[in-house]
């Protein structure tokens, strides 16, 4: 019966604590969320899986977690499998291998055919910079609130890699926000963008965007890259990456490379990526009053940014002849492509006849190169 008793006491069920059981209900909920309401499923259920393996209780001698990586000492054997998949993420790698198959799978002809458009995903990045903000408020430090605020720009990788950077112990808390709030665009941001536009706006319709030469997509990857590294540098290895990714995509003599890397290159990272992230998410480190803090911040940055994308938008208006569609501006938060696709949506509940989803793919990708730079102008300026 001892033999029994030490067993049962070495089971999960056993060591189970009311945090760990909350997370893992909050796994099942990310993993539902993905399979009924299909939002983001491609991340939500890595994340959702990855949220329950993490909370999974056992014996700390078995070495098991995320955090355990030998910093505490033991030897080989107290580092686990899952920390070294979870290394991909400390260590900032796996996002610019994200930016490559980002890259090689964007196309960024509407952007170029009306450039103006870029300005919408510069305006959407007042979320990130308002929430660093509300982040100094709340009484994180400069590092902390910078890699707080980035989750404004609604963009995972970026966020995930200043995070690794400035505050890798707001690391899964950060990660987790911002990819909820991700998958949540099509709940967020419809009634924003609705409350800020008339009906009039909403029916605008916009001219067909001009054919972009071949010429000008293989010299805009190289030219973009070299005037954005140079205004921030700290964007450089994410920067560098998309744009290389595109450059594969549009030079037409890589597109072995380039097709892996918008297929099975960027798949495998992204289910290591989502995995790893949700395992971080062990109750214990993960259920603090600062996480809560954040999330609260995530989801303000999230209704700015929206908000300040599609204000601009109504600015540039005033000053405009051929007017734009204010609601494209909603797309300037890097959620590719679903904060464009809501624009579609939101458009043609106005007029079914309305195609606005090439006009907001130009500000949609601007903000991804926007939240990089954001990212890099945080990182030059708040590195010791």
């Amino acid at each position: 019966m001892q033999i029994l008793y030490d067993f049962l006491e070495t089971t999960g069920f056993y060591m189970m604590e009311r945090g760990n059981a909350a997370m893992i209900i909050i796994g099942i909920v990310f993993i539902t969320l993905a399979i009924m309401k299909d939002y983001e499923p491609l991340l939500l259920l890595p994340i959702g899986f990855g949220i329950i393996v993490g909370n999974i209780p056992f014996i700390q001698s078995m070495a098991l977690s995320v955090y355990d990586d030998g910093s505490q000492g033991g030897g080989p054997m107290s580092v686990s499998v899952l920390s070294m998949i979870y290394a991909g993420v400390k260590y900032g790698l796996f996002p610019p291998l994200i930016f490559l198959g980002i890259g090689a799978m964007t196309d960024f002809s509407t952007m170029l055919s009306n450039p103006k458009l870029v300005l919408l995903g510069a305006a959407a990045q007042i979320g990130v910079f308002l929430t660093f903000l509300g982040a100094l408020a709340l009484g994180f430090d400069a590092k902390q609130s910078g890699a707080i605020g980035i989750i404004g720009g609604a963009d995972g990788p970026t966020a995930i890699f200043l995070a690794s950077r400035l505050a890798e112990n707001l690391l899964g808390p950060i990660a987790i926000a911002a990819y909820s709030y991700m998958a949540l665009v099509p709940v967020i941001q419809p009634p924003i963008m609705k409350l800020l536009t008339t009906r009039k706006e909403r029916l605008i319709r916009m001219k067909a965007p001009r054919t972009v030469s071949k010429r000008e997509k293989i010299i805009f990857p190289i030219v973009a890259f070299l005037i954005c590294t140079l205004i921030a540098p700290g964007a450089l290895v994410l920067l560098g990456m998309l744009f290389f990714g595109n450059l594969l995509k549009e030079s037409g003599v890589t597109e072995r490379l380039a097709q892996t890397a918008r297929t099975g290159m960027i798949d495998i990272v992204t289910i290591l990526l989502g995995f790893a992230v949700g395992a971080s998410t062990k109750a214990q480190y993960f259920l603090r009053a600062e996480s809560m803090m954040i999330f609260a911040l995530g989801a303000a940055s999230f209704a700015v940014a929206t908000a300040g994308g599609v204000l601009f938008a109504k600015l540039m208006n005033l000053f405009l002849k051929e007017k734009i569609n204010p609601l494209i501006g909603a797309a300037g938060v890097s959620a590719v492509p679903d904060s464009a696709r809501v624009v579609q949506m939101v458009g043609q509940q106005e007029d079914p006849q309305n195609f606005l989803l090439m006009h907001a793919m130009a500000p949609n990708v601007a903000g991804v190169i926007g939240s990089a730079v954001a990212a890099g102008v945080l990182w030059s300026v708040l590195a010791e």
